[in-house]
């Protein structure tokens, strides 16, 4: 599917992903865990093909994704961004059905199927009773999940998503996960969740990466690479791990101690 080999990305002097190789698997979601400043969002524009690595490459399908077309590459990976730029007043069914553009007609028609997938989409992530409301109408949650909404409409092979939960509530966090998980499982799809999250991180993924500095301190399932010493490590701060009673996850709770 996607796999990066050994990449760098540099913004001026600093490197803001340093030698990382990550190779993205079907039916699986791998969540990137790290501080603000670590690389995760530019390691998602990197296998996005949105910043050009300084060494190494991305590869798609075994090749090199700087040789694909930017609508071919949008067939196959589909990105949630942090904030959704909208410079035009768009409703929430037009802004949906927009994720289907790299499989529309020369004319750029949405077609009777594009309009029944995003429906569909609609209902999955609770926002059909807002199809006729205006994007910048919505509050940042129901916006936050109509732009995981396009992205679940392109039906692409592989999701970036870059804090996807972020503004949701908990319930509709649990929501939006759950529909992530259900298409990687019942689509082979697969995916990459940025997220700060890390006890959502530990419920929902398959594998964690844990990022500091640009640099992978760890990549492996929850139970391995989520411990009291690694997260000290990444985070510099200490917290306790124990078992969550119902899921048998890692639960990560801080520890404060006192002066």
């Amino acid at each position: 599917m996607l796999e990066a080999r050994n990449i760098t990305v540099n913004y001026g002097p600093r490197e803001a992903v340093a030698n990382i190789s990550l190779s993205i698997r079907p039916a699986e979601v791998i969540a990137i865990i790290g501080p603000n400043g670590a690389g995760k969002s530019t390691l998602l524009r990197a296998l996005n093909g949105s910043v050009t690595p300084a060494q190494g490459e991305v590869l798609l399908e075994g090749k090199p994704l700087h040789g694909y077309a930017r609508r071919v590459i949008a067939r196959h990976v589909a990105v949630v961004a942090q904030e959704a730029e909208l410079r035009f007043p768009v409703t929430v069914m037009e802004f949906v059905i927009g994720g289907r553009y790299a499989w529309s007609s020369a004319w750029g028609w949405e077609s009777e199927q594009d309009v029944e997938i995003a429906r569909a989409i609609l209902r999955e992530t609770e926002l059909d009773e807002f199809e006729s409301r205006l994007m910048n109408e919505l509050s940042g949650g129901e916006r936050q999940r109509a732009v995981v909404a396009r992205a679940l409409a392109t039906e692409a092979e592989i999701f970036l998503l870059d804090e996807p939960t972020a503004n949701l509530d908990l319930a509709h966090q649990a929501t939006m996960l759950r529909l992530i998980r259900n298409r990687c499982e019942r689509d082979k799809a697969a995916a990459v969740v940025v997220t700060h999250d890390v006890n959502l991180a530990a419920e929902f993924s398959d594998r964690v990466m844990l990022l500091k500095g640009g640099n992978t301190i760890a990549l492996g399932a929850p139970k391995e690479v989520l411990t009291t010493e690694l997260l000290k490590r990444v985070f510099d701060l200490q917290v306790l791990v124990d078992t969550h009673p119902v899921s048998g996850a890692p639960r990560i709770t801080p520890v404060h101690m006192q002066a």
